[in-house]
């Protein structure tokens, strides 16, 4: 059976759950536990030499990085999140990649610095936060334009860029990012959270944040 390592925190390692889920996979998800470390005992880094979450384990095939993972089960179970068709293929991959490089990383620089830092026993680092908030405001926007234009980020049907773009920006409400000006990326992602994909992961980002932090206590 597939094996699935992350944490309920992390947006690299939803990503992953959501692909599973939409393509029907059965699987074991399997917390790892990265406050106490344990991503970084001998048998973790057997997995990934890193050290960092997610990872799969697929029946003895080991593979680490949330993009090659999706990716991988798409292409395993023949499914249209991830074409074939090399023009459609290369549209996923571009949309997939900007919201990789400029909204991702963005947001994970807000969510750490609004909210994380103080579980890291480490100071905030307010350049960081405001480099994460600029990205956001310049490259949302284009975003939301290319939500006016398409149902989905890459056209009329839902790929892996959409699911990328929805675990990027789960943290968002957590993280006090206002996205009431985009009333594009709203329309499109208000039905997809109601999804048996995300749903089967977690009613919302801000629920989970609860469980793991409340468990801290």
């Amino acid at each position: 059976m597939l094996k699935i390592y992350g944490a309920d925190l992390s947006s690299p390692s939803n990503k992953i759950r959501m692909v599973a889920n939409y393509l029907g996979l059965d699987y074991e998800y399997q917390r790892i536990k990265i406050r106490e470390g344990e991503n970084k005992q001998d048998w973790f880094k057997k997995l990934n030499p890193s050290g960092k979450i997610p990872v799969i384990d697929d029946n003895g095939f080991v593979l680490f990085e949330s993009g090659a993972i999706c990716k991988y089960l798409c292409e395993k179970q023949k499914s249209s999140l991830y074409p074939t068709d090399l023009k459609k293929k290369a549209v996923v991959e571009q949309w997939n990649d900007f919201i990789v490089i400029h909204v991702s990383g963005a947001v994970s620089k807000v969510l750490f610095n609004r909210i994380f830092y103080k579980y890291a026993n480490t100071a905030l680092d307010e350049r960081s936060l405001q480099d994460g908030l600029t990205f956001l405001s310049r490259f949302l926007p284009i975003i939301d334009e290319q939500l006016g234009k398409n149902k989905y980020i890459a056209g009329e049907a839902l790929t892996l860029a959409d699911i990328t773009l929805m675990s990027s920006l789960d943290p968002c409400e957590v993280s006090g990012i206002d996205l009431a000006a985009y009333k594009n990326i709203l329309r499109w992602r208000e039905p997809l959270k109601q999804q048996a994909f995300y749903t089967k992961c977690h009613k919302e980002y801000g629920e989970s944040l609860k469980t793991a932090t409340s468990a801290k206590s």
